[in-house]
């Protein structure tokens, strides 16, 4: 065994309690947390991390796959079932897996960077890439994998191909760092600020600032503002950056914007330099600056450091998923592109299960630290390992090992030579993933294939709403499931790209409002179990057909669908039977009970596979008495039911709000709708969820008008003074209603909100911006946050439901995954 190969038998002694091991001799290659994101699967170790859900249901699966090597906390968990399995029992696999990643890290001796702070740290660490790349081969953390999980899966990447290591880290409670320092041992600290993310989780920003700095106990240098000097061991040396204090190493002198982004002065080492920064944000300076003290700490000379920083790039932190040309879907990652970010952005390609085709189009690698035969192996068969079906080659690196790839693959020379020889009919329903270094433009091929629709878009946060649902889910008691309500086009936000989401999260159940969403759902590769609320009577074929699960109100609708049931022959259907328990609008009466038991025992076409209620008003507190009453109404007719039936059921009647005010309505199920979107009616639990969905649009024209003069249909607007209004592209048909005209709504242009005036027309509207600096081809905000969803309702007299529902589907919905 070399230094850097490791057995799962040398695994277990590093590691385990005790072990089970049927093939001593496997190697590990790939650590897993994760059992959807599976590389190597004979290669591969799995980690059975403690948490809500007991992850070792996910063995099986896993094993199915092709995993044989796991790391397991339960000790009654039956490995036997598992013949050809490694089963190493740790009482903490978390432990076990930084322990394992702390002894690989011993054994390299290149220098280690390590970033910490609030904000910023992974705009530092690319910064820092694209800074160094061309002298030094780097290891550094894919994306943003900073926290306890993600710093030991970023180290085990650590081999002897390269010369610099840079890591950064986050943490959330005291006594984390400690465990991420001993797991990097950074030689260099970076800092880069403090804000108000993790507040919770301290007594106070000292006792925060502190527990970050335990990062840098044992470097040799360290580089921050003077603002956090005194937090700094004594034995490291010390280099700060000030905008106020003349005495620190870099002195920001002056700084004022120009066409380019940012002209700096500084002062370092007695010597002032002026430095172009291509960004025009206070944030980015900051960024900027710890980059620049960075190099100078480096040893780099000044003309080396000026040259570099003006050729940055803002670094693209998301992936965007869109509609494009004959039924594609397009996955944007189109400005990086190194061997870590691909296999995160193949995991989202692997995600999506709308189209079964998936085609990968990939530039030239570059700074991989591998040479070009070992590179393109590798990614042949990490392309291979992950299903991609076609991969269309550009750049002369790439194509010169072609022979490594599928014979099906096709290569060109670079950009130019693929959109000249476009043809889109060659792209037809599948999804293309796009992952291209930035040199390669790949932002035209994203152009030419992505559909041409009104420049209105609603950008849709998939890791919120990820958030979001790990929220609510941290409130449920254990065993309880959960329904994700994906109705009415997914609350405005897209019904399958949510779907997709909240499948591969492994919600319980989801819910649509017709047969016709559920039916898409299913030829978009749903699988999870799908309810459908309001089921019509000439929709039970396609309900049958896309085993799809229909809401039972009535004694009618169930006749009728127990008779065409038994017209096909069909027995035990599940069926979700609605009990009326005060919402008033569709369901059994609990006096009905009788005779629907009757219908039931006398049928054996349908299962009821839940009993379900609606809350009034479970988010007021004036109506406590009531959803008291309501509870105990669905108690006492599902234990009748249940008793009368002989069978048991899920039953379920919370939704987003009772989840955390009613947990002891939470029963077998609950249901989350608006919450998963970032909106609670339950206002306390609003500043714990995050935002979703964001409405912008652009401005098509700025013009200047006199006092007195009038604006849109009806004459109703008129300029107040002498200014300027913007012509934005949105209007009543997009969902910016004619109640927000003349003042009524507002929207926000650089920071700035400014407000309606004249008529909401329907393609667009018209903003006054005097005083304001605005341009043509701005960008515009309709809503992006909570209290800007609340304030638009407020002004409608209506609810944030309806403000995302009405976002009309003729607006381009652009998801986002970070």
């Amino acid at each position: 065994m070399n230094e850097f190969t490791y057995s799962i038998e040398h695994i277990a002694h590093l590691i385990s309690e005790k072990s089970s091991i049927s093939s001593p001799n496997q190697v590990i290659h790939q650590l897993l947390t994760d059992s959807r994101k599976i590389t190597e699967a004979k290669n591969a170790l799995f980690f059975v991390l403690k948490g809500r859900k007991n992850a070792h249901q996910y063995i099986k699966e896993l094993y199915r796959n092709g995993v044989r090597s796991f790391v397991y906390y339960d000790i009654n968990f039956d490995i036997s079932e598992y013949p050809e399995g490694n089963f190493l029992y740790s009482t903490d696999p978390l432990k076990s897996l930084q322990v394992l990643a702390r002894i690989h890290r011993s054994k390299f001796s290149f220098p280690v960077i390590g970033i910490t702070g609030s904000n910023g740290k992974t705009i530092v660490k690319e910064w820092l890439y694209q800074l160094l790349a061309y002298k030094f081969t780097i290891v550094r953390s894919p994306k943003s994998y900073n926290s306890q999980i993600g710093v030991p899966l970023s180290v085990w990447k650590m081999s002897n191909v390269y010369d610099l290591g840079i890591f950064e880290a986050g943490i959330s409670l005291p006594e984390e760092m400690e465990k991420l320092e001993a797991i990097i041992r950074p030689d260099i600290g970076v800092f880069t600020n403090i804000g108000s993310s993790h507040d919770e989780g301290f007594s106070s920003q000292e006792e925060k600032i502190a527990e970050k700095f335990k990062l840098f106990k044992n470097v040799k240098k360290l580089i921050c503002n003077t603002s956090f000097a005194k937090y700094a061991s004594l034995s490291s040396q010390l280099y700060t950056w000030s905008y106020d204090d003349k005495t620190a190493d870099l002195y920001i002198k002056d700084y004022h914007l120009n066409d380019g982004g940012m002209l700096v002065d500084i002062i370092y080492k007695n010597n002032t330099i002026q430095i172009q920064v291509p960004f025009k944000d206070r944030a980015s300076l900051e960024n900027a600056i710890t980059c620049i003290l960075t190099l100078f700490v480096l040893g780099y000379e000044t003309d080396e450091i000026t040259n570099k920083i003006a050729k940055l790039h803002a670094v693209k932190m998301r992936l965007e998923l869109k509609s494009g040309i004959n039924n594609t879907s397009i996955i944007d990652d189109s400005y990086n592109s190194d061997l870590s970010s691909l296999e995160i952005a193949l995991d989202f390609l692997n995600h999506q299960q709308q189209h079964d085709k998936k085609t990968l189009i990939l530039s030239d690698i570059q700074q991989s630290g591998l040479d070009g035969r070992n590179l393109y192996e590798n990614v042949a068969k990490l392309l291979k390992s992950k299903g991609v079906n076609r991969l269309i080659g550009i750049g002369e690196e790439i194509s010169k090992y072609q022979k490594y790839f599928n014979p099906d693959s096709i290569f060109y020379l670079d950009t130019v030579s693929f959109i000249s020889g476009f043809n889109p009919s060659n792209f037809r329903n599948e999804t293309i993933l796009l992952k291209g270094a930035r040199k390669f433009g790949f932002e035209k091929i994203s152009s030419i294939l992505s559909q041409q629709v009104h420049e209105t878009v609603l950008e849709i946060n998939l890791n919120a709403m990820e958030h979001n649902l790990n929220y609510y889910r941290s409130k449920l008691k254990p065993k309880v499931k959960l329904m994700a309500m994906v109705k009415a086009f997914g609350y405005g936000s897209g019904s399958f790209e949510v779907a997709n989401l909240l499948q591969f999260n492994h919600v319980d159940y989801l819910a649509v409002a017709y047969a016709d969403e559920g039916v898409t759902l299913r030829q978009n590769g749903i699988t999870l179990p799908i309810m459908v609320l309001s089921p019509e009577i000439s929709s039970l074929e396609a309900i049958v057909k896309h085993q799809l699960e229909p809401e039972i109100f009535s004694h009618s609708t169930l006749e009728a669908f127990s008779n065409y049931l038994q017209s096909i022959n069909v027995t035990a259907y599940p069926v979700h039977l609605k009990l009326d328990t005060g919402m008033h609008r569709l369901g059994f009466m609990p006096e009905d009970l009788d005779d629907t038991v009757k219908f039931l025992k006398g049928r054996k076409t349908i299962r009821i596979q839940s009993v379900f209620s609606h809350f009034v008003a479970s988010e007021s507190a004036a109506h406590d008495d009531f959803t008291r009453q309501q509870i105990e109404i669905i108690k006492s007719f599902t234990d009748s039911l249940e008793q009368e039936l002989g069978y048991p059921f899920i039953k379920h009647i919370s939704n987003t709000s009772a989840i955390t005010k009613w947990p002891e309505a939470q029963f077998d199920m609950v249901r989350l709708g608006i919450g998963l979107y970032g909106v609670d009616n339950f206002s306390e639990d609003d500043e714990n969820l995050e935002q979703v969905a964001v409405l912008k649009t652009t401005v098509s024209q700025v013009k200047n008008l006199k006092r007195g003069e009038t604006i849109g249909y009806g004459r109703r607007g008129v300029m107040p003074e002498d200014g300027q209004i913007a012509t934005v592209k949105i209007g009543y048909a997009d969902g910016f209603l004619r109640a927000l005209g003349n003042g009524a709504g507002s929207m926000f242009i650089n920071g700035e909100e400014v407000f309606t005036i004249g008529n909401i027309c329907m393609d667009m509207c018209m903003l006054n911006i005097s005083g304001k600096n605005v341009k043509e081809g701005d960008e515009v905000i309709v809503f992006d946050s909570q209290k800007r969803l609340y304030k638009l309702a407020e002004k409608l007299n209506t609810i944030p439901y309806e403000i995302l529902t009405s976002v009309s589907q003729r607006v381009k919905r652009i998801y986002y995954y970070e």
